[in-house]
């Protein structure tokens, strides 16, 4: 690397989230537990082992804060965050996982239902897709009856440093074609590509966010220049 272009990184801006202070409330296993509506939420819902959990710890800058299963389909409750006093994060049961049972599935989409249908403080839903393979059916459903009831919707198509270049261009092109014509909703529906292991799309789905939560941005904070040298002794390699 050029030392101009070293320099250019070390000079690069970055934003401090707004969401470092976020901490967990609960878990509710019905309506009768979720916290008080008011305020202001944003929900993250998604096909199990799409990344939702993941792409909730990249965006939060927070790692830890949705636990990841090893084992896909085991998130069993709606659980709340807290962002601040009036600001809360949610993410919903992951759909779509075949071995889980059938009662359980039913008791999970009637607990889905009564949030989304009746939550008055959500202003808006991420749908988690697998860019490798977006829209199935139960992403479709999802899409289609948030967009009924004029629930904002916002398609983050994960893992898309399993694709090439091309082929996620390819795919954000497809999917935003998709959506237009399936739903006609142009504004209301919006796609981007993410990678929480690359952190790409970080700063996009962050912004959408804090948008709809309402939160100010900040000013990005530079870091600071530092000139050449010596090197200072007993720094390794980061475990």
């Amino acid at each position: 690397m050029t030392d101009k272009k070293a320099a250019s990184r070390r000079a690069a801006p970055r934003r401090e989230s707004p969401f470092r202070l976020t901490t967990f409330i609960l878990g509710a296993a019905r309506p009768a537990q979720f916290p008080a509506d008011a305020g202001w939420e944003v929900a993250l819902a998604g096909r199990s082992n799409a990344g939702k959990s993941s792409a909730l710890n990249v965006i939060a800058g927070l790692r830890g804060l949705a636990r990841i299963s090893k084992t896909p389909g085991r998130t069993r409750e709606i659980n709340f965050f807290r962002v601040d006093e009036q600001r809360r994060l949610v993410d919903l049961p992951g759909y779509g996982y075949a071995k889980v049972p059938t009662p359980m599935k039913e008791a999970w989409q009637r607990l889905m239902e009564a949030y989304l249908g009746g939550r008055r403080s959500l202003r808006g839903l991420i749908v988690v897709m697998d860019s490798r393979h977006p829209l199935t059916d139960y992403d479709r459903h999802m899409v289609a009856w948030c967009v009924e009831r004029g629930i904002a919707v916002h398609i983050l198509l994960t893992k898309a440093d399993k694709l090439s270049r091309g082929a996620a261009s390819a795919t954000l092109h497809s999917v935003r074609a998709t959506v237009l014509r399936e739903y006609g909703v142009e504004g209301r529906v919006s796609v981007q590509l993410f990678s929480a292991l690359k952190r790409s799309g970080e700063e996009e789905a962050r912004d959408l966010f804090s948008h709809w939560l309402e939160i100010k941005k900040k000013a990005p904070v530079k870091k600071r220049e530092e000139g050449p040298g010596p090197k200072r002794p007993g720094l390794g390699k980061p475990g």
